[in-house]
């Protein structure tokens, strides 16, 4: 077991639900909840609202502890793909140079490359791992210049790991910079902007932050706070440092609560004491599955937070839908049945899942 005992208690999820599905959606904390609550009471009655600059910044100031950046250092966006798209905007991006990113990579980091004017080239991860990968990618002979590696620290669909910090080694060696999805990292595995030097680094709230949708983050390194926001408002008219960046509507009387009770749970945990919970959890629901004979990843090659199962033959028509028959809540990502837990999942949830799985795997012969 670990340090950080089970939160269940403190969300709303029925002894009946094993809900396995964070990596898409992760449920909220009460705490969470109820401080959306309070703001859309607020709205009720707009008369009782107040200026809330103060509360954007004690956001801005969490979300920017959870990956050592200074507070400046970060903007409010309401979501990753508006968040890539300002720094799309704000690189230089030579015509013909190419930019980098990984096969079946989520599409918030792929479309907005999309519209610059390089090549788009998406690196297959072959025999070896994403970071061989990728390596071979910048320095392969005879390719034009690669102007951006737009990379994640792990594979949303199976959370295999990316060596961020040897690809933006390679990335700077190569004159290119390095943009980082952090969706599937922030608040789940440690973070440190300062080991990795992004250009850019983006993570939103619904996932592992525990807040709500609507709702992201952007850092941009200080060299790269000078640019021009995608929609100019008047929060980032004049403003200093990535600040630049900051959304319009900044100011939600419901995200912003959110995100700081959000952020405070998470602070007042530690993300080292997540990392080993979830860990920990991961590890019991690849043994249930290893029990059956299914092929499991190498913990060494993937995230602690995601476990990526590949089936044998791939996965049965209608499995996830009838574990969630079962109450018991998993993700098909590109054939991949991606099992995601957070600080709620229990022994018991670990125990259904098993007894689901083979369930299903039996009923469908």
């Amino acid at each position: 077991m670990t340090s950080l005992s089970c939160q269940r208690d403190l969300f709303e999820i029925p002894r009946e639900v094993a809900y396995l599905n964070c990596a898409s959606f992760s449920p909220i904390p009460r705490p969470v909840r109820e401080a959306g609550e309070r703001g859309a009471a607020i709205k009720a009655q707009p008369w009782r609202i107040a200026h809330t600059d103060a509360l954007a910044e004690r956001v801005r100031a969490g979300a920017a502890a959870l990956i050592g950046a200074q507070p400046g250092d970060i903007a409010l966006v309401p979501a990753i793909s508006h968040a890539i798209a300002t720094a799309a905007r704000n690189l230089p991006i030579p015509v013909g140079s190419r930019i980098l990113h990984l096969a079946n990579e989520h599409s918030s980091n792929v479309l907005p490359w999309q519209r610059t004017a390089a090549t788009v080239e998406a690196v297959e991860r072959g025999a070896g791992t994403w970071t061989e990968a990728v390596l071979a990618a910048i320095a392969r002979p005879g390719a034009a210049p690669v102007s951006v590696v737009a990379v994640s620290p792990l594979h949303w669909t199976d959370g295999s790991l990316v060596d961020i910090a040897a690809v933006g080694e390679a990335a700077r060696a190569a004159g290119a910079a390095l943009v980082v999805d952090a969706t599937q990292a922030v608040a789940a595995m440690p973070v440190d902007v300062a080991r990795w030097q992004p250009d850019f680094l983006a993570f939103p709230t619904y996932k592992w932050c525990l807040g709500s949708y609507n709702l992201a983050f952007l850092y941009a390194a200080p060299h790269r706070q000078g640019g021009q926001p995608l929609d100019p408002n008047g929060y980032n008219q004049g403003a200093a440092g990535a600040r630049r960046y900051d959304m319009g509507e900044r100011n939600n009387l419901v995200t912003l609560p959110m995100a700081e009770a959000a952020l405070d749970l998470v602070q007042g945990w530690g993300v080292p004491a997540i990392a080993a919970r979830l860990a920990w959890a991961t590890d019991r629901l690849a043994e249930a599955a290893s029990g059956m004979g299914l092929p499991v990843p190498d913990p060494a090659g993937r995230a602690g937070h995601i476990l990526g199962l590949r089936l044998p033959g791939g996965l049965p028509t209608g499995l996830v839908e009838g574990l969630a028959a079962e109450d018991v809540h998993v993700a098909d990502r590109q054939g991949v049945l991606r099992i995601g837990p957070h600080v709620h999942v229990d022994e018991a949830d670990i125990a259904q899942f098993g007894t689901a799985l083979r369930n299903c795997l039996a009923n469908r012969g």
